[in-house]
């Protein structure tokens, strides 16, 4: 059995990064993995300009003039009147207006005493004060952005703002999903209610949504009775059209249990049987070689704990570098948060309870849920953190520190 470490590592080393690029339009690239360095051809800001509402000068004025004379233009933000500053004078501009040629500071309206057609300042400014310098945040030519980011909200308003309206980006990866059961039914073929011995099959909903959040496309492919000949083909299914499987349930080792030996059957390589975690034991990891082309499959647990414990620490970091991204992405967050009640596990395994950080002032607290059945879906609501007890630590009491993972 490995542990959870090795696993992570020897995930990882699998991966191979997809390379098949798209250009795409700014309006679509959320959550998508730059493929290109970005650069742009304008500064940022493009001209000098004020940070503040107030008057602006030139700063050698103020060793000649106990007073300026105030011209007779205001600079709002947008006003691109070309206007000089005649010496001695100050302008009234406003957070965003382009400086005069000939003006190096600004003077917020505070800080001033308006006379007539003169301005007093109560201060003495430093030179450049309150003034956005041209190029200061970012100078043509140079790289904007790096290749392998995750394009989030802020880098795309980087982008919007000097003006890269289409970006170069990795293809998505296609994960297709499989649950496997005799006793799992869809809800939309359902009678009135539920036979005897029925379940609902939950983890293709939310195994979808844990793709599509980690950038990839998800392929339902539905339900698979406990059936070899049937789980082979639906296998090359989803083989034939993506690049990463998942598969919950048939992992174990009860007799009807048949995900192994169908992915041996098929050619695959297994790379990890059961890994040294809980919940989540019996992880199944294993490679296809087709054409110069790996394909990487997961097995895992049916139970829904299960199924979320084993993606999140292993699967999105699988996903993010299969995406393309750089490694930043591939491994988890974790913070030290303090208990709020007392955590248990029994030590033989490194343990995942699930419940809710929540930041309190100086430090992230973490609240456990009540009932830690692995097949307990209802539990996870509101879930956004794990909380992690290593191999052979079977307690953490109330009020001490627990290492969590953010979700």
């Amino acid at each position: 059995m490995i542990s959870v470490k090795d696993a992570e590592s020897l995930i990882l080393n699998l991966i191979e990064p997809l390379r098949e690029l798209e250009e795409i339009e700014l309006g679509h690239a959320l959550g998508r993995i730059l493929a290109r360095e970005v650069h742009s051809n304008v500064d940022f800001p493009y001209w000098h300009n004020a940070a503040m509402d107030g008057y602006t000068l030139r700063i050698a004025d103020l060793q000649k003039y106990p007073t300026l004379a105030i011209a007779p233009w205001e600079i709002p933000a947008g006003s691109s009147q070309p206007v000089l500053l005649g010496t001695g004078e100050c302008m009234r501009i406003f957070t965003g207006g382009m400086l005069p040629q000939g003006a190096d500071t600004v003077v917020m309206q505070e800080d001033v005493e308006v006379r007539g057609d003169r301005l007093k300042l109560n201060i003495i400014p430093k030179s450049g004060e309150y003034v956005r310098q041209k190029g200061e945040f970012y100078q043509a030519g140079t790289t904007l952005l790096p290749s392998g980011i995750k394009l989030n909200p802020p880098e795309i308003g980087i982008l919007a703002a000097t003006q890269n309206y289409r970006v170069q980006v990795y293809r998505q990866p296609r994960v297709s999903i499989i649950s496997t059961g005799n006793e799992l039914v869809t809800f939309n073929k359902l009678p009135n209610s539920l036979q005897s011995g029925q379940i609902i099959d939950s983890n293709q909903y939310v195994l979808s949504g844990l793709i599509t959040q980690a950038g990839a496309l998800p392929i339902p492919l539905g339900i698979v009775g406990d059936r070899p000949e049937d789980l082979e083909k639906i296998i090359q299914t989803a083989l034939a059209n993506s690049d990463l499987v998942i598969s919950t349930g048939g992992v174990s080792v009860g007799d009807y249990d048949y995900v192994q030996q169908v992915l041996i059957n098929l050619g695959a390589e297994l790379h990890i049987q059961s890994c040294s975690i809980k919940p989540g034991k019996p992880l199944t990891v294993a490679t296809f070689d087709r054409n110069h082309h790996r394909q990487i499959y997961f097995g895992l647990p049916g139970n829904p704990a299960s199924t979320m414990v084993g993606f999140h620490r292993f699967i999105n970091g699988a996903i993010a570098k299969l995406s393309g991204a750089n490694s930043q992405y591939w491994y988890p967050q974790y913070t030290k948060a303090i208990a709020l009640a007392d955590l248990h596990a029994q030590g033989r395994r490194e343990t995942y309870l699930w419940g809710y950080l929540r930041w309190h002032g100086q430090s992230y607290h973490f609240q456990p849920v009540d009932n830690y059945s692995s097949g307990n879906l209802i539990s996870w609501a509101g879930i956004n953190g794990l909380a992690i007890l290593k191999v052979n630590q079977t307690y953490v009491p109330k009020g001490e520190i627990v290492e969590a993972m953010i979700l």
